[in-house]
């Protein structure tokens, strides 16, 4: 089993990165480098934390080794019995062998760094820019990262100045690394105690929220209400986008330079607004090089920009509300049920997508009304009360991690209680679950924070590029100082537990830190004490009420601004409501319309067509008959016909030849 566990994970990680990035990017319609680039960050961060106990682990069976080869020991099989005690090292099942960690550790690190700082930053403002082609995209990205990287250049270069002017400063390659490193884990830290202390107190009070029906049916009224709004605010933007483009495709003929440039802008138009533009284009009228009121270049390559995020905007929202229909929907139904004497689950709407057979064959409708109505509000609950005593430890042992005698924090009371009887499996799935639910409650907020519409995960395929870099950018910013403060809470970190032992593998790549003693022992041990403030603030919902004085709306119980749009979005959901109602009943009369007359019409034209039939044989073969036997005949008097009205003259129309009595012409004839 040597090296097995890391390849299962390894593996089972990938797996996990890639679900995650299907369920918010679109492969088809994105680039490549995007996916690849935003695949490749979010898997190196998971895989940070899914190895990290198996390094835990490791570590502790390494230094067990230690202190038997500093005292008498036998060697026996797959453990080592130390002769004294009699105490037995044994190995763990998830053993890496010795030099493959550091190497590992090396590799996801600084490829993670390389990302976040350098490549993601780059591609961001090139999936963004509006060029036309690869070498002007890349000029803007340039361009634009140019105050980006000068910053840190400027910063780094400056610090070298000093260390290489001051003579107290003998410092080596290895230091440097070490400062290199320290500075992005302090940013990283900085950011990572105010998403933590969110996330601490947000993920237990949405499970226990999710228990309460009327909760989260109105605020799902009030998201309507918002959406809405958004949504024709995008309809909107889109419709004038669409009108200067068809200003500027009826300005540029066919021939002229920029005509390339204008139908790159139209393959990214909706196929309704191409069409209508294709019909009203006239490509045949040259352009007049003496006209100078053509548009330039880079005003195509503003265009450009602006239909892309009109297009992306207008097509999430489209998508965002049928999505919160769907759920408004299914919660109405809900309370319905739940006064249901017959207890099974009626839904007012049939679902679009086919259902699986066989969750159809378990998931009866009487197995819904029993989870939907009486076992899942309680499982949410049980569930918030578990998150809720986790927080409270994380938030304890933040504050007291520190403090090495007596050793308080719990998550090191946990793992030193395990390493005494050497349980590997107890000590890897305390610390799966401890850095699980704190990267739990830090990426979560990554993906729910909204920053207007320039940083914003949206679900089912509808989160554009510029958003997926810059998720990838932050979870590989967050991630190392998360592993940092993890093994820091465990006392596993060195610097933190003052222990002279081996170090794990991890914490030997980031290097001492006292090269920094500033950071290591003041920023490092007193700053997530922090979290308990912002725990307190988003208890009690204040960045919530701040948003709300500022004029964004949320969601607060007590606003009358909520109730009002509450009250909006119900009346949009009922009007929603009726007009699939409405549909639903139209085509029900047709189906029944076609299951009734359907088969009368269909034998009744089968009749027709088998009488047309017969009628036409028949003709067929009584004019056939004559025909073998006067063909020469018949053939001779058609010619002599044909030359007759060749040589005859057209008549003029007269007026007064028409005469109306019947009599007159019957006489006449």
């Amino acid at each position: 089993m040597s090296g097995a566990a890391l390849g299962l994970e390894i593996v089972f990680v990938f797996f996990l990165a890639l679900f995650l990035l299907h369920r918010y990017g679109d492969f088809k319609k994105q680039h490549r480098l995007v996916i690849v680039a935003t695949l490749l960050a979010w898997y190196l961060c998971f895989l940070i934390v899914f190895i990290l106990p198996l390094d835990v682990s490791t570590t502790i069976y390494n230094r067990c080794k230690l202190a038997v080869n500093s005292s008498p020991a036998e060697s026996n099989g797959s453990y080592i019995t130390l002769a004294p005690s009699k105490q037995k090292c044994f190995k763990p099942w998830s053993y890496i062998p010795n030099g493959i960690m550091p190497i590992f550790w090396r590799v996801v690190y600084w490829t993670s760094q390389f990302l976040t700082w350098i490549l993601l930053p780059f591609m961001q403002s090139y999936a963004r820019s509006g060029g036309f082609s690869i070498t002007g995209k890349i000029k803007t990205a340039l361009i634009e990262n140019a105050i980006y990287y000068g910053t840190y250049l400027l910063i780094f270069g400056a610090f070298l100045i000093y260390v290489a002017v001051n003579p107290k400063f003998n410092l080596q390659w290895n230091q440097l690394q070490t400062i290199g490193i320290a500075a992005a884990n302090t940013w990283g830290l900085f950011l990572l105690v105010l998403l933590l202390g969110y996330g601490l107190v947000e993920i237990p009070r949405s499970h226990w929220n999710g228990a309460k029906r009327g909760y989260l049916l109105m605020k799902t009224y009030f998201k309507a209400a918002k959406l809405m709004t958004e949504k024709a605010d995008a309809e909107e933007n889109l419709e004038d986008i669409m009108e200067e483009v068809r200003k500027v495709s009826e300005s540029i003929k066919y021939n002229h330079p920029l005509r390339k440039c204008v139908d790159t802008i139209l393959k990214k138009c909706p196929t309704e607004y191409q069409e209508r533009m294709g019909r009203n284009m006239d490509d045949y009228e040259d352009f007049d090089e003496r006209q100078s009121s053509y548009p330039s270049e880079k005003s195509l390559v503003k265009l450009h920009k602006q239909v892309i995020y009109s297009v992306q905007r207008h097509r999430r929202t489209q998508v965002q509300w049928q999505m919160l229909l769907e759920q408004a929907f299914y919660l109405e139904d809900v309370a319905k049920n739940e006064t249901s004497a017959t207890r099974q689950f009626v839904h007012t709407f049939q679902s679009q997508e086919p259902e699986n057979k066989i969750i159809q064959y378990f998931y009866t409708p009487t197995v819904e009304w029993y989870w939907e109505c009486l076992l899942r509000p309680w499982f949410y609950r049980v569930l918030a009360v578990v998150l809720a005593m986790f927080s409270v430890i994380v938030v304890w042992s933040e504050c007291t991690f520190f403090s090495t005698n007596p050793v308080l924090s719990l998550f090191a009371v946990f793992i030193q209680l395990a390493e005494k009887t050497y349980n590997y499996i107890y000590i890897e799935m305390a610390c799966f679950l401890t850095i699980f639910f704190l990267s739990t409650c830090v990426y979560s907020t990554v993906f729910r924070i909204r920053v207007f519409n320039y940083y914003y995960l949206a679900s089912h395929h509808q989160t554009d590029a510029y958003s997926l870099l810059f998720s990838g950018m932050l979870f590989c910013r967050l991630t190392p100082p998360l592993c940092l403060n993890f093994l820091g809470l465990t006392h596993m970190d060195a610097t933190i537990s003052h222990r002279h032992g081996q170090p794990t593998a991890y914490t030997s790549i980031m290097g001492s830190m006292k090269v920094l003693s500033f950071i290591a022992d003041g920023f490092y041990i007193y700053y997530p004490m922090l979290v308990v403030i912002l725990c307190i603030a988003t208890y009690f919902s204040l960045g919530t009420r701040c948003l709300n004085l500022l004029g964004f709306q949320q969601f607060m119980g007590d606003s009358e601004m909520t109730s009002d749009l509450i009250d909006e979005g119900k009346e949009l959901i009922r009007r929603e409501k009726r007009k699939r109602q409405r549909q639903e009943e139209g085509e029900n009369r047709r189906r029944e319309w076609k299951e009734r007359y359907g088969n009368r019409e269909d034998s009744t034209r089968n009749r027709v067509v088998h009488t047309e039939q017969k009628e036409s044989s028949f003709s067929e073969t009584n004019t056939n008959r004559p025909l073998s036997k006067y063909t020469r005949s018949n053939g001779r008097t058609e010619r002599d016909r044909i030359e007759l009205l060749q040589d005859a003259e057209p008549l003029d129309f007269n007026a007064d030849s028409i005469n109306d009595d019947p009599l007159e012409s019957d006489s006449g004839r």
